[in-house]
């Protein structure tokens, strides 16, 4: 008898976390939806808090399909936004030593003094 109670008891144990973990994503996805309003995002967690079961039933049902394209969407905009420093970082922005051999061309043709070529080497080595 006590390993089924041990069963039990790791049953429960599940059910409640899993519980949690469903009230907590349906709390951050009514606070990050954009289709909503303050006041409805108010009774929302209102309806949720006084009636914590059937309230996050109800909530799935009627926004369940767009909670998962809500967090595709904004997991997209993160994977663009990555892709977009990486290319920045990686093709846009010129190193130092392209920097310089810059400046020495144009050192080199005239158009910077040596006091300036000085100045403009150190703001880049800095």
């Amino acid at each position: 008898m006590p390993i089924l109670d041990l069963f039990w008891a790791m049953l429960w144990f599940f059910l409640l976390f899993a519980w949690i973990w469903l009230l907590i994503s349906v709390f951050i996805d009514i606070f990050r939806s954009d289709d909503l309003g303050g006041w409805a995002k108010a009774a929302w967690v209102i309806f949720v808090i006084l009636v914590p079961l059937l309230g996050v039933l109800i909530y799935l049902i009627a926004r369940g399909g767009s909670m998962t394209e809500r967090r595709i969407g904004e997991a997209q905009a993160q994977q663009q936004a990555t892709d977009e420093y990486i290319r920045n970082v990686s093709d846009g922005g010129d190193s130092v030593a392209d920097e310089l051999a810059k400046l020495s061309e144009l050192k080199s043709s005239g158009a910077l003094t040596d006091a300036e070529y000085d100045t403009q080497k150190a703001k880049l080595l800095a």
